[in-house]
């Protein structure tokens, strides 16, 4: 059965290591670009901005096998069309995309150089989270009224920072891929949104360098349930941000650079597991 072919974007030195951003539901590579700014002055790294099947440019899966296992099967076959099978690499994994790192890196640790997670998805099913209240600090109403309400009902329940600035980056980063969703086929991905295992009882422990990033206000995946992963990671770093919704890396840009950045300066010197 033919696979869809991925849409990328890459940036940095050819020859470096890659990491692989994975984004989550709904929006596209551009979503994680601004993390970019996390490799200023490093030419060791190649980073690859994937759009995942059914999101932004790259082809829905088939109708008859389109659900996060299959999404997962996929991503492990770009990785290693992109990166080469026996080379190593590193991941970036936002929301659903932060399920999907962990399946891959539980199928082939020894390949993974790191992994970063920034407000991971880690019960599938919605209804088994526990999930964090989404409060605004600092409302903006001179921003919200004015802005159009297919354009700021999405900004205003997933962030929790209505500044300018912050509203400037949701136009950047993450607009441009909602508006190129497919949405049948994300709607067939909600008919089958689970893995067919639990990563970390297949992965058992890896001792790579891990971040994982959550937002104190995040009401769609929470905080409280990664922490149950840090048995499996003993070298995971885990920051809980506060004034920071499910789109953690727009409500708190600078924490969020800063931290994938000292994980890359990790990463750089820790041996393969």
């Amino acid at each position: 059965m033919a696979q869809p072919q991925p849409y990328y974007a890459i940036e940095g030195n050819d020859n470096g290591l890659s990491v692989v951003f994975v984004h989550g539901m709904g929006v596209d590579h551009r979503s994680l670009m601004m993390l970019d700014e996390a490799f200023d002055g490093n030419d060791s790294i190649r980073r690859i901005y994937l759009d995942l099947p059914g999101f932004g440019r790259t082809p829905a899966l088939p109708e008859n096998a389109c659900g996060l296992p299959e999404m997962a099967d996929w991503l492990q076959t770009v990785i290693d069309g992109l990166v080469g099978k026996a080379t190593p690499f590193a991941m970036v994994g936002n929301s659903m995309g932060g399920a999907l790192v962990r399946e891959v890196l539980a199928r082939e640790p020894r390949r993974v150089a790191g992994m970063a997670l920034i407000a991971p998805v880690v019960d599938p099913q919605h209804a088994g989270r526990h999930v964090a209240e989404h409060v605004v600090a600092n409302p903006n109403p001179r921003l919200t009224h004015s802005l159009p309400q297919e354009q700021v009902f999405d900004f205003i329940t997933m962030g929790v920072n209505q500044s300018f600035d912050a509203w400037r980056r949701y136009q950047r980063f993450i607009l441009p891929g909602v508006s190129l969703c497919d949405r049948a086929a994300c709607e067939r991905l909600d008919q089958r949104y689970w893995l067919d295992d639990d990563p970390e009882k297949t992965l058992g422990t890896y001792a790579g360098p891990v971040l994982i990033v959550t937002g104190k206000q995040d009401q769609i995946v929470g905080y409280e349930d990664q922490q149950a992963l840090l048995p499996h990671y003993p070298n995971a770093t885990f920051v809980t941000l506060d004034n920071a919704g499910h789109n953690a890396h727009i409500d708190q840009p600078e924490a969020v650079v800063a931290l994938v950045r000292e994980w890359v300066a990790h990463m750089a010197f820790a041996p393969l597991s």
